[in-house]
């Protein structure tokens, strides 16, 4: 008995296809050099946040963003989950951010410093 093996063949790579490479960029500068859907200023981590916390699905994303298209929204889940701890630290850094900001400057600061600015006794001037 002759036995022959096989070996899986692979098309080359000008064939291929990157799907996720069609609707996911990373651009120096613009979003903070984060993945975003290409086109738009929409990083992976807001599709990723709208889905796997808001608990919103790939259509409910993109009936809520029309903009954006269905296959686009599946690259970037696709994204995500190849880039899971990545993403998620990005999106615990930026809630650490907010945070903070709320509080340094909490709305009663703000009211302080708008009440200095314009005066509470000023009368609305004419007309």
């Amino acid at each position: 008995m002759v036995m022959h093996t096989t070996t899986p063949t692979t098309a080359p790579p000008e064939t291929m296809v990157s799907v996720i490479g069609e609707h996911i960029a990373i651009k120096p500068g613009f979003c903070g050099g984060k993945p975003l859907l290409v086109g738009h200023r929409v990083k992976v981590q807001h599709v990723a946040v709208w889905h796997e916390r808001m608990g919103m699905t790939p259509e409910e994303i993109v009936a809520t963003h029309p903009s954006l298209s269905l296959a686009a929204v599946y690259a970037a889940l696709a994204y995500y989950h190849s880039h899971r701890a990545e993403i998620d630290a990005d999106v615990e850094a930026d809630e650490r951010f907010v945070a903070e900001m709320k509080a340094k400057a909490g709305p009663s600061r703000l009211r302080e410093k708008l009440a200095a600015l314009h005066g509470k006794d000023d009368p609305l001037p004419p007309g």
